[in-house]
């Protein structure tokens, strides 16, 4: 069996506790108008055109996106950073695209994970049929569940999907008593806004979390605006000025009044 990703990041900080190995597998069902990897919407390896430039020249050629691993080979991969891991209580992280798209790879290699003791972590859309989270349930230890746009209408505009799926599968987790972190990323127009801010403390606050459960507000960035360029992408947030910390301040304090632990960042 082998899975598809493009690409391990290694000693990361912001995809859990710790610091991490997180590895990002390719394909996504949401068509995120903000995605920060483009190149990972697509499920398939894939060839793309890539702009080189050589002092005053310009020179066009392809690019692979994505290669295919067995979960042998990455778990080998993650075991070169167990130090690190260990002495900073992380561990490894799947994320994506989706890594629930490719549910029957992701479960071997969490197995495999958890032979070898590492924290488990999935950074999930939650936009999967319930089944696949099931295959995955005994060897993850954290979910990190990102909430769009909570207005289903808005969803499906900027996504390309509906959120009731969304919606189901985490009161499913959290019912489970699974351990889940809430991740928003602060859009511009669409979740940064008061109306949206205070639609998603409504339907939290209905959901079955723990007391003070914590809440990561992820701060817009137009960083990947350059991968747009490379693959050709067309991006509909072009020039759209990155979200500062600062300007969550606001944000953050009204999900601490409404009783959740909030932070700034992943």
């Amino acid at each position: 069996m082998t899975g598809i990703i493009f690409d391990i990041k290694r000693f990361a900080v912001h995809d859990g506790p710790g610091i991490r190995a997180t590895a990002f597998l390719k394909g996504c069902p949401l068509a995120c108008r903000w995605c920060h990897n483009p190149e990972s919407m697509k499920p398939a390896v894939c060839s793309l055109p890539k702009s080189v430039r050589v002092g005053n020249k310009t020179f066009v050629e392809d690019e692979t996106v994505g290669f295919e691993i067995s979960p042998g080979e990455l778990i080998a991969e993650f075991r070169k950073e167990q130090i690190f891991m260990e002495e900073s209580g992380g561990g490894v992280t799947f994320s994506g695209g989706e890594p629930l798209m490719q549910p029957e790879f992701l479960a071997a290699s969490l197995r495999l994970c958890k032979k070898e003791n590492f924290h488990t972590a999935v950074d999930t859309s939650g936009f999967t049929p319930w089944e696949n989270f099931e295959k995955i349930l005994p060897f993850t230890d954290l979910f990190l569940y990102d909430l769009k746009p909570i207005d289903d209408g808005l969803h499906t505009k900027y996504t390309g999907v509906s959120n009731k799926p969304i919606h189901e599968n985490l009161f499913r987790l959290l019912k489970k008593k699974q351990q889940v972190q809430i991740r928003i990323p602060m859009i511009p127009r669409i979740t940064f806004t008061h109306e949206n801010i205070a639609q998603t403390i409504s339907f939290l606050q209905k959901l079955p979390l723990p007391p003070a459960g914590k809440v990561d507000l992820l701060p817009y960035h137009n960083t990947a605006s350059h991968k747009y360029k490379r693959f050709g992408v067309t991006n509909s947030f072009e020039g759209t000025e990155s979200v500062s910390k600062d300007q969550l301040l606001d944000a953050k304090r009204q999900f601490e009044s409404a009783g959740f632990e909030a932070g700034i960042g992943g």
